[in-house]
């Protein structure tokens, strides 16, 4: 270290003459502790027959004296001056290049110093006496003068100081230099075109406003010139001066003035020379089609700065106000679209070339008939651009992107192919997506342009019979609905693009030519999208709307729908519409708006739907009439009131008037409130009274339920009552007979009707047991009212059925009834739970478990007749219901300690029954809803229950001490079955514990191991127990015995990371644990080696932990797995599908090698370059795994990827990425067949399979081929983009 108090020595006084007898003023220290004269300097430098090894070593000297601190200020305080002239002398008169480089370095660094002192007038000096030496054209283009020149150009460089007062002749140096430019010295263009540039740059940016623009007076040569040594030019230096200087000209508007200024210059260049200039002035064409040849060179340069330069040169050109649309058609004409083409298929897509290129296409498109055709040929060009701008929120070329596809599927629909088709629709429909979930803004003008591209594809004969177009236009749909309608701010462009969309969508799923389901679900997909978002909306906002354009596009919309024949969804629609007062609200449109167009459009749709409704052309009356009929309703019932005898216009009026009037229930339903009012005393008297009942019953409440669905309307109180009085005191059962949907969910919906509704139900249960099915649904076809539609009841939620079941059930049992009868109804509500789970909800929310409770508590619950069942229901509600919904009531504690008080005698009386099994799985489940804060004191019930810690242990104890023999008890044996849902029940316990009594966990005492064991205060197992099962058990043992590890390794890392807990380890029992997890990597149940691996993981981070030093540095066993992985990895023939499971635990290993602070150094020679291409090369969206993608991760943290292997990692990523948005995953059929498998099973095995369901990582089975989850793309979605992140981060590096 230096000390503070430490300074330099001072340098030596200089002395009082140098050699030549010059004043001691004129020398100057070093220090080094030699001198300087500046006049013996001046004099050396100055004279051209000075020997250029002097004058070298003098320049050197003097820039490294320029470099101390002290030298340099005392040459700037006293001489600052002084070696200007010597310098540019030294340009002057050496023709040797290294001096002129020493030289001119030295100026810069002297002119640097100087302006950092304060003093900007050393540096304008050098500019005058340089542009002096270059005005007066003495050094005649010698190597001399180029040197001068670049001189100039360096110290002109400098923008900050005002320069260009500093040249005197102007006059001349302008000359000069153009006679310059008509040498055929490649260089001295180059320079002069440099020099050029920033002079005119200085120029612009200090002339005065009076001063005359001395470039303009040379204009039309100076800008033939230029464009002359652009064209001929091969130096990209060369052509970057040059773009850069006639960027300038065309920002000053020069390329206007050559063409409007007289020049007086005569032929000065061969015959056979491009230019023809004369005394007249210059042809505006022969200009354009110079310019637009001398650009080429440019455009197919390396070089991509020249290229960017030149095509802001062309955008900047062709933009001006005062360029025509001829100047455009030229550069059509001269194939300039084909280079940019060419551009940007070269250019990776990098950000200013995209930018860049696209703006020169979009000014040569405003040329629409000339450029077509160059449109049509780089098509397949702009596709990739298309995605990287739409990835770039609010990409400043991503509408004129937009534009250019618009136009090209639009003007040349043959040239689109059908994979081209198919990409710009996942493009679109995942920008949308992006926008939707707030990732990326989009600006109006993108929106609409988006819609009009995907209705240009659909028009495309290309699209024909594409899946991919189907699904993109069905996301689009449902994405943009929110940009379009779901937004306040948007404007009436886009409401009219997005209906416009919808309507074309609509018409091209219900296209026959070529049929499959995806377009049956994009027909699908727009029915609801305009019956539950656009319907409800337009309801809304009707009377707000001010402009008769979106009214009319919403009501084309839904026309387009009913327009569809023998279509199920064109029905369906139809209905929405009648229930929705779709009527009233086109009678509204034709008050807001009362045009003819918008009558007769009103009009139709009213035929259509009653085309639709009462079959076909059954609408053709209104159809007819629609030019006579009224706008205001009122006056529809005013012309059923006149006599229309011998009137056939009348007579087609009232025809239609009737068929509108069909669809409206309020009459229908006074009707039947006065036939209720007037007949109802009949109904005491009459032999069939119940029929008529229920008939009038469920007529009734059919239109009571369409009246309340739709609209609130006046009804008869007295009807109501007198109707409710008859049901009490009749005999009646709407359930035995044909009754509506809508009637039976209104009917519920009674609070009234609750007492003899339940007696209904209780007749229902007692007969389900035996026959199942017993009642008629009239819904469009028979169907049967069955366990079905009463889950569907319940689970509606807005009517009193599973009321009326819990009251039912909690009666039975209160009033000792039948036993029978009690079981029937916890059979039926079972049943129901099973079709609908959501009912479990619903039921817990009314009450069940205190009726569960009470079931429990009776003195027959010991039954197995009774208790089974009700057993069933428990888990059936467990297994279901969301833990919100479950109530912290103290009656599932209650509940909980019933089980327990019969499990544990039973257990040793009988022995582990069915019975007890399933109690096992209730109390599993109370355990799993407790880590979602619900069912706390139920589950704080099992976990500190001394018998239950005692029957588990002592089981868990006995199956180890069978050794090797236990492998053979699997699920298939008493004792397997017994052992798998005890070590569920302590997986769930384990989590439970962390969530419930976090203070009880000992986890020291859980390693423990030994005679002097504590025992345990909760249901648990220790580790050495659990290491025992993995390594002797059942495959079915082994993995739920793997899941508790990796669960007590969880809470274990989180109490040394978070709580800094500290806990010991015996010697050696990290390695004997390593052991058994790593001889279970290569497990057959991927399951167990996954978990194994996760376990491993987790040990070298403890060892490393425990002993400061790297683990498994020396395993060999470690060594293998990971070079089995490689080699796997990079053998083409292994990497399937199923491989692509199989390699996850070895890649964990793998990762958390990598991840250690001393990676193993064999790691390297594993994970050479030729290993890591060939993983690479075998890399597919089939067999991808986030494992993998993590594993490449921490190989780039780790310096073991290079360039190349980076960069087709990221196109294999990319390949991957666009095969997940364009994948169909049929998750629901995944899941369907599970459910189906599952029941298939008996309770106690539906009890099973549903616990091993809730484990973690039960989706790896579904990971193969395509049939792969939305949260697996999710999840290797999000781990590709954290290997760019990754990857950014190392380049900023």
């Amino acid at each position: 270290m230096y000390s503070h108090s430490t300074v330099p020595p001072p340098p030596p006084p200089p002395p009082e003459t140098c050699s030549q007898g010059h004043r001691s003023t004129l020398i100057l220290s070093t220090s080094e502790g030699g001198s300087i004269c500046l006049l013996c300097l001046s004099n050396l430098l100055s004279n051209p027959k000075s020997p250029t090894v002097h004058v070298s070593y003098v320049l050197s000297q003097l820039s490294q004296a320029i470099s101390q601190p002290q030298f340099l200020q005392s040459l700037l305080t006293f001489h600052s001056h002084f070696l200007t002239s010597p310098l540019v002398a030294v340009l002057s008169n050496f023709d040797d290049e290294p001096i002129a480089k020493q030289t001119i370095d030295l100026i810069v660094k002297f002119c640097e110093a100087s302006n950092n002192n304060g003093n900007e007038d050393v540096c304008k000096e050098f500019v005058s006496r340089v542009s002096d030496s270059i005005s007066l054209g003495s050094l005649a283009w010698s190597r001399r003068q180029l040197y001068m020149l670049h001189c100039f150009g360096v110290l002109l460089d400098n923008q900050e100081s005002n320069l260009y007062a500093c040249i005197r002749h102007k006059d001349s140096l302008i000359p000069n230099l153009i006679t310059g430019l008509q040498l055929s010295i490649e260089e001295v263009q180059g320079e002069i075109m440099f020099v050029l540039y920033k002079f005119s740059l200085h120029q612009y940016t200090y002339m005065d406003d009076g001063c005359s623009d001395i470039l303009l007076a040379y204009c039309p040569k100076l800008l033939l010139l230029s464009v002359d040594v652009l064209m001929k030019s091969q130096s990209d230096d060369v052509r970057l001066n040059c773009v850069a200087f006639l960027t300038v000209l065309a920002q000053r508007g020069f390329f206007q003035s050559a063409c409007t200024h007289h020049v007086g210059i005569k032929d000065s260049f061969e015959a056979d020379n491009f230019m023809q200039i004369s005394e007249h002035v210059i042809d505006v064409a022969h200009l354009e089609v110079l310019f637009a040849e001398a650009v080429k060179g440019s455009l197919l340069s390396s070089d991509s700065q020249v290229q960017i330069a030149t095509l802001d040169l062309i955008t900047l050109y062709l933009s001006s106000e005062d360029v025509s649309g001829k100047a455009i058609h030229v550069f059509i004409e001269e194939n300039i679209a084909d280079y940019v083409y060419e551009i940007l298929r070269l250019s990776g897509c990098k950000d200013q070339v995209v930018k860049s290129s696209i703006q020169v296409l979009d000014v040569l498109s405003t040329s629409e008939r000339a450029f077509t055709q160059r449109l049509a040929i780089g098509f397949t060009t702009l596709i990739p651009v298309l995605q990287y701008v739409a990835g770039v929120p609010f990409h400043p070329v991503q509408c004129q992107s937009l534009k250019l596809i618009l136009n090209c599927v639009s003007n040349c629909p043959g040239i689109v192919s059908t994979s081209n088709v198919e990409e710009i629709s996942i493009i679109l429909a995942e920008m949308f997506k992006k926008h939707t979930d707030g990732e990326i803004g989009m600006l109006p003008e993108t929106f609409t342009l988006s819609c009009s591209i995907l209705v240009a594809l659909m028009k495309c004969s290309s699209c024909c019979g594409s899946s991919i177009l189907a699904a993109s236009i069905r996301d689009a749909s449902k994405s943009s609905f929110s940009t379009s309608l779901g937004n306040n701010q948007t404007c009436t462009d886009q409401i009219l693009h997005y209906l416009y969309l919808m309507k074309e969508a609509c018409a091209y799923a219900n296209e026959d030519d070529h049929p499959n389901t995806s377009k049956m679900g994009l027909r699908v997909c727009i029915v609801d999208i305009c019956k539950l978002q656009i319907l409800p909306w337009f309801m809304k906002v009707i009377n707000e709307i001010e402009e008769e354009a979106i009214a009319l596009g919403v009501i084309e919309t839904f026309h387009s729908i009913l327009l569809q024949d023998s279509n199920t969804e064109a029905k369906n629609f139809a209905d929405s519409l009648v229930s929705s007062s779709w009527f009233s609200v086109l009678f509204g449109c034709l008050g807001l708006f009362p045009t003819e167009k918008m009558k007769w459009r009103v009009y139709l749709i009213f035929s259509s739907t009653v085309d639709v409704l009462l079959g076909s052309d059954s609408g053709q009356p209104i159809r007819d009439a629609a030019s006579q009929l009224p706008s205001d309703p009122t006056d529809l019932l005013f012309l059923l009131g006149q006599k229309s005898s011998h009137n056939a216009e009348l007579f087609c009026c009232q025809s239609a008037v009737l068929l509108i009037l069909i669809a409206d229930d309020k009459l229908v339903l006074a009707s039947m409130e006065q036939y209720i009012l007037l007949n109802s005393s009949d109904f005491h008297f009459d032999a069939s009274a119940s029929v008529t009942i229920e008939l009038v019953v469920n007529l009734y409440s059919l239109y009571r339920g369409f009246a309340k669905i739709s609209y609130q309307i006046p009804y008869s109180a007295e009807a109501e009552r007198i109707l409710f009085h008859l049901l009490a005191e009749k005999d009646w059962n709407s359930l035995s007979s044909r009754i509506h949907l809508t009637s039976l969910k209104w009917l519920f919906q009674q609070e009234k009707l609750c007492r003899s509704l339940s007696e209904q139900i209780l007749k229902f249960c007692r007969c389900n047991s035996s026959t199942g099915n017993l009642v008629v649904l009239n819904n469009e076809t028979s169907h049967k009212v069955d366990l079905h539609v009463f889950a569907q009841l319940i689970a509606s939620g807005d009517n009193f059925v599973p009321l009326i079941f819990v009251c039912l059930l909690g009666d039975l049992v209160e009033n000792d009834s039948q036993e029978h009868d009690t079981i029937s109804v916890v059979k039926v509500l079972t049943k129901i739970i099973e079709i609908a789970p959501v009912a479990s909800d619903q039921l817990c929310m009314h009450g069940i478990d205190a009726v569960i409770q009470n079931i429990y508590n009776h003195s027959k619950y010991s039954f197995p007749e009774l208790f089974i069942p009700t057993s069933q229901l428990v888990l059936s509600i467990l297994r279901s219901v969301h833990s919100e919904s479950i109530s912290n009531h103290e009656a599932w504690a209650g509940l909980t300690m019933k089980l327990m008080d019969y499990m544990v005698p039973a257990v040793t009386s009988d022995g582990w029954t069915e019975e007890v099994l399933t109690t096992i799985g209730i109390l599993s489940l109370i355990l799993h809803h407790s880590t979602k804060q619900a069912l706390i004191e139920a589950s704080k019930t099992v976990l500190l229950s001394a018998h239950l810690i005692s029957t588990v242990n002592t089981t868990i104890s006995e199956a180890c001490s069978k050794g090797p023999a236990l492998f053979d008890h699997d699920e298939g044996t008493r004792t397997g079955e017994v052992l798998i849902f005890l070590l569920l029940l302590l997986f769930f316990s384990l989590r439970s514990a962390r969530a419930v009594l976090p203070g009880i966990i000992d986890f020291q005492m859980l390693l423990d191991e030994g005679s002097k064991m504590q025992p345990l205060s909760y249901v648990s197992i220790r580790c050495h127990n659990l290491c025992k099962l993995m390594h002797f058990g059942s495959p079915p043992v082994k993995l739920i015995a793997s899941f508790c590890l990796v669960e007590l390794f969880t809470g274990i890392s989180d109490y040394i990371s978070i709580e800094k807990g500290d806990l010991k380890f015996r010697k050696g029992y990290l390695q004997s644990l390593s052991a058994i997890l790593e001889g279970l990597i290569f497990s057959s149940d991927i399951r167990v080696s996954m978990n194994c691996s996760r376990c491993l993981s987790t040990l070298m981070a403890w060892e490393e932990l425990e002993t400061g030093s790297t683990p498994s540095g020396k395993n060999n066993w470690c060594r293998l797995i990971v070079e089995e992985l490689v080699m796997s990895l990079s053998t083409p023939s292994l990497t399937s599908n199923l491989f692509t499971i199989h390699h996850k635990p070895a890649a964990n290993v793998a990762v958390a090698l990598l991840r250690l602070s001393k990676v193993p150094p064999w790691m390297a020679k594993v994970f050479d370059d030729c290993s890591i291409s060939s993983i690479i090369q075998n890399i597919s969206p089939n067999n991808i795994s986030t494992e993998l993608v993590i594993l490449f991760r921490e190989l780039l943290k780790s310096g073991y990827l290079n360039s190349a292997q980076i960069a087709d990692l990221n196109r294999a990523f990319q390949s991957c990425r666009r095969h997940i948005y364009t994948d169909e995953i049929h998750d629901r059929s995944i899941e369907e067949h599970r459910e189906n498998a599952a029941s298939d099973l008996d309770h106690v095995g539906k009890a099973r399979a549903f616990l091993f369901n809730l484990l973690p990582s039960q989706q790896l089975y579904l990971e193969v081929g395509l049939r792969r989850s939305q949260s697996w793309k999710k999840d290797l979605l999000e781990e590709m983009e954290l290997f760019t992140k990754c990857l950014m981060e190392e380049d900023e590096r």
